[in-house]
């Protein structure tokens, strides 16, 4: 018995950074929130939007998006607490600004077609209309987290050890996730862009701020001690 519960106390102080997960509920709390009370003032449109198709088959790389959240969560918290930290500043960082942009600027598209087919695909899409409203899209959290997951991985020193056509399922599936926001008519493509956008100023902050701090501070040090 004191074994197990040694051994249960030894996973515990391993992977309790997992607990960090528990944050996306929060975020959820507050996106129905949104959802509920924000009235939308501003329609997302670009002349861009009337010349994407709406493409049934893309609804499954827009629900695979879970399992690509999923898998970067786990395979960074598996092996790199420094990566899976960033990748937690990213997602959840970039959410809660999200929720924030609604608040401050309530939008929503009017984009999404009348689906009469009955097929497996069409049965999909009406279910996340009818789960997921119209309003509170830009930017497009599906795109940020997208990228940030993409990031997350090409950024971690162990994922680089692996073969190079991990990186390409990785870059291919951000794509189309990304991709898949607007073919099922979801977002619009502003939406998309003000995610990527986004995502950039959150890689600079997370990933290019503190590496220039870091080297400022060694070649601070590095010249110090130099002059002694």
């Amino acid at each position: 018995m004191e074994i197990k519960k040694e051994k249960l106390m030894n996973l515990w102080y391993r992977y309790r950074h997992f607990i960090l997960l528990s944050l996306y509920g929060v975020c959820q709390i507050w996106f129905y929130y949104c959802e509920r009370t924000i009235r939308p003032k501003y329609f997302m449109y670009s002349p861009l939007d009337s010349y994407i198709p709406f493409i049934k088959i893309f609804v499954l790389p827009y629900l695979y998006w879970f399992i690509y959240m999923a898998i970067g969560f786990l395979y960074l918290g598996m092996v790199s607490k420094k990566d899976y930290y960033r990748l937690c500043w990213f997602i959840f960082g970039g959410m809660c600004i999200c929720y924030a942009l609604y608040m401050i600027f309530p939008n929503a598209q009017n984009l999404r077609p009348v689906i009469v087919e009955d097929d497996i695909f069409s049965r999909m899409i009406k279910h996340i209309y009818s789960t997921d409203t119209n309003t509170n899209v830009a930017p497009s959290i599906h795109v940020l987290n997208s990228i940030a997951v993409h990031v997350a991985l090409v950024n971690c020193e162990e994922f680089k050890k692996e073969s190079k056509i991990w990186r390409w399922l990785s870059f291919i599936s951000a794509v189309l996730i990304s991709l898949s926001t607007v073919f099922i008519k979801q977002h619009s493509i502003k939406d998309v862009m003000w995610a990527a956008l986004l995502a950039t100023v959150l890689y600079i902050a997370i990933y290019k701020v503190p590496s220039f701090i870091s080297k400022k501070d060694f070649y601070a040090t590095d010249a110090k001690k130099t002059s002694l």
